[in-house]
Order: C-alpha cells, then sequence, then structure tokens
C-alpha cells in the first residue's frame, strides 16, 4: 500500500546531505551527490530492486524480471540553497510504486538533471534521448575551473563513455515522472494532483560583456567601458521585451567585483519561457538587436550564446488518458491538465519514448527554496494514479 507515511520514511533518509541554513545544495559529481547516490542504493536494495549506473550517471533501480520496463523517475541533484522535494519527490515516490507493484518496474534517478554546477540541465535524460551535445558539455567548466569531464572521472565514470548511455533507452517501455508543481496551477483548481499535457518551449542565453577595469573615483562617465552598467541596461531591455514569454535574469557572475573599481567583465545567464517558441523567436531577435545597440553605445564588447533550448513538448495523449482514469477513480473527479513551464528529465524523453507527468499540489508554488513544501498525502496519490495507469497498462494492454 502506498502511503504518505513511506515516502516521508524514505525523504528522510536524505535530510542530512546537502542541508544547509540557506536550504539543501547537492550539486552533481560531489560529495554530496555521492551520498544521494548512496541513499539511492539503499532505497533499492530495500524495495529487492538490483542497482546499476549507466555511462551517464543515471542510477537504475531495475525489477528482476527481464526488460523492457515502465520506468518512473526524477532526480536527487538540486539548485544552489533549493528545497527538499524537487526531484527528490518523485525517486521516492517511484519506490514506493515499486515496491507495491505487482509488475517489474524500474525507478530512476537521472544525473545532473538541475545543472547547477556546469549549466548543464538534463545531461542525464539528454544523454539517454542521445541528445547531449558531448563536444560542447564536457569542456564545461564549474567556478572552480573543474571540467565535467574531470569531475565525472572523479566520480568513476569514463566520460568519452556518454554516448553509449543512449542504448539503456531499449530498457524503458515509458517513463512516468511525479514532480511538485512549481506553481500554482493545481492548487488553484483544488485538486491534488495535475496532469501535465506539455511543457513550455524554453531557452537559456549566456551573455558575455566586456569592458575596461578602472577607478571608480577618477574615470569620467564618457571615459568608462563598464560591463555591469551595461548589463543592468540589458537586464530592463530584456524584461520590457517580456511579452508573451515569461524572463528572468536568473545569474550573474562579475570581475573584478571589488568595491572601487569599475567591472571589466560580466557573465548573465537569461532564462526565457513560453507556450510558444516562435514566441521566444520573436524576443530573441528583438532582445539581440536592442541589447547590440546599448552595448555599442557604452564601449562594451558582447557576444550573445545559447546555453540551451528546448521545444514546447507534448506528453503521450494514450498515458495522460490512463492518468486521467486512475485520478477519476482515486478523486471522484477529474485532475487537470496543465502546461508545465519548468524543464524536466521526462520532457526531453517525451519524442523518444512513451511519457507522462504527474504534478503534485504545492498551496504556495514555492520551488527551488528552502520554503519549499508538499503535503506527502497528496504525493501518495500521485504515486497511487501512476501505479493504478500502470496497472491499467499490463493488464488491459
Amino acid at each position: 500500500m502506498i502511503t504518505r507515511e513511506g515516502i516521508a520514511g524514505r525523504l528522510a533518509r536524505l535530510d542530512g546531505i546537502g542541508v544547509g541554513q540557506h536550504g539543501v545544495t547537492r550539486l552533481s559529481w560531489t560529495e554530496e551527490d555521492a551520498a544521494c547516490r548512496a541513499w539511492f542504493e539503499d532505497q533499492a536494495n530495500r524495495s529487492g530492486l538490483r542497482i546499476a549506473r549507466d555511462p551517464a550517471g543515471n542510477m537504475w533501480a531495475c525489477p528482476r524480471a527481464e526488460p523492457p520496463w515502465w520506468g518512473i523517475g526524477s532526480h536527487l541533484d538540486s539548485v544552489r540553497g533549493g528545497g527538499r522535494f524537487d526531484g527528490p519527490l518523485g525517486v521516492a515516490c517511484g519506490f514506493e510504486v515499486a515496491a507495491s507493484s505487482p509488475h517489474p518496474i524500474a525507478v530512476i534517478s537521472f544525473a545532473d538533471e538541475e545543472g547547477a554546477r556546469f549549466n548543464t540541465p538534463t545531461f542525464g535524460s539528454k544523454a539517454l534521448a542521445g541528445k547531449l551535445d558531448l563536444t560542447a558539455v564536457l569542456s564545461r567548466r564549474d567556478d572552480n575551473g573543474v571540467s565535467v569531464a574531470d569531475a565525472m572521472r572523479n566520480a568513476g565514470l569514463d566520460p568519452g563513455g556518454v554516448v553509449d548511455a543512449a542504448a539503456w533507452r531499449s530498457r524503458l517501455s515509458g517513463l512516468f515522472e511525479i514532480h511538485i508543481d512549481q506553481s500554482t496551477d493545481v492548487a488553484r483548481a483544488g485538486t491534488a494532483i495535475g496532469i501535465v499535457s506539455s511543457l513550455a518551449a524554453r531557452v537559456r542565453l549566456e551573455v558575455e560583456l566586456r569592458g575596461r577595469a578602472d577607478h571608480s573615483g577618477t574615470t569620467p562617465p564618457e571615459e568608462r567601458r563598464d560591463a555591469l552598467s551595461t548589463a543592468a541596461r540589458l537586464i530592463v531591455i530584456a524584461e520590457d521585451l517580456a511579452r508573451g514569454v515569461t524572463v528572468t535574469t536568473s545569474r550573474l557572475v562579475i570581475e573584478p567585483n571589488a568595491p572601487t573599481t569599475i567591472p571589466s567583465l560580466v557573465k548573465m545567464w537569461i532564462d526565457v519561457r513560453a507556450l510558444d517558441a516562435a514566441e521566444i523567436e520573436r524576443w530573441l531577435a528583438e532582445f539581440a538587436r536592442l541589447a547590440r545597440e546599448r552595448a555599442e553605445r557604452s564601449s562594451v564588447e558582447m557576444t550573445i550564446g545559447i546555453a540551451s533550448h528546448s521545444d514546447s513538448t507534448p506528453f503521450s495523449d494514450d498515458l495522460r488518458s490512463r492518468l486521467s482514469l486512475a485520478g477519476e477513480a482515486l478523486l471522484a473527479g477529474r485532475a487537470p491538465e496543465v502546461v508545465c513551464f519548468a524543464g524536466h528529465d521526462a520532457g526531453i524523453l517525451a519524442d523518444t519514448l512513451p511519457t507522462a507527468m504527474v504534478l503534485v499540489r504545492n498551496v504556495t508554488g514555492v520551488s527551488h527554496s528552502p520554503q519549499e513544501t508538499v503535503n506527502l498525502e497528496d504525493a501518495a496519490v500521485a504515486a497511487r494514479v501512476v501505479s493504478i495507469a500502470i496497472d491499467d497498462i499490463e493488464v488491459i494492454g
């Protein structure tokens, strides 16, 4: 029987990993990541599942039956200063379903979903889907100058073997992902869960501005090449153009970052999301034009690169229908269908496998924050709905 107590007990064993006064920080290929892998192995052993790790570092808890299996998965890594539930909730629910179902179910923890250390979001699921640009990704470096390739080696993985991860996809009949709602959409519908119809399109830009370091007191305005002042203006331009898109300047790196020195270098990351990818293209063209004009007026060199992008992604009609029927049986009413504006591993795999997502009600809508919270009774409902849907597939076909 899938219960809130069962989910709570599994999550409690994660609470000591990467938890500090500013929230949860579990970055990929770190000691905290290794501790999460140990937790995953313990949960698999408790559920009678076999442990495997694919060449991209995705963790698999596999049933004893021959594949293909239905998979349930999410991730265990986090953003810096995140919450307890974004990712781990789905993995814990997966173990609850696998432990209670009569059908062979694999539980998967995808590697580096958040991409917080190297700006490599959905690394593991992209490798599984055969969509990872290895040349571009493996050379990326974290704030300490460590490359993805070196970090993987330190974690016992061969970076050159990542391409072989895609072959593991044949072990799956399809994938379900359970995730905390990162909005109030489900809560406003007044139900425990929501079924995701599609993921919104999104682009993450990496903008670099190069000016000149100079004295903040003695350099007159007309002689300044201030990278940070230019960045501030670009942030305003980005938001002023946001018609039909959601725009967030999410990170800044500033050099030399000294109190009396004009900044010479700014790297900034801008997150753009929309229901329609065409709206993002419109925004991007306008932003690039105005940004170039602003940089030229400020005598600052600028480059704009696309760090990552995803098109709008629909989920399987068949799986959504089965989830809807299962939800009706448990909730005495239809669970709402919602569009999700966050990126997820299930979305990366959606055009290679039948996939579906269930969101768990989040009354505050807060996520990627220590204040993130969820009622685990709602999570148990989500796990039961997925279990019923899988049973429907296996028994009825």
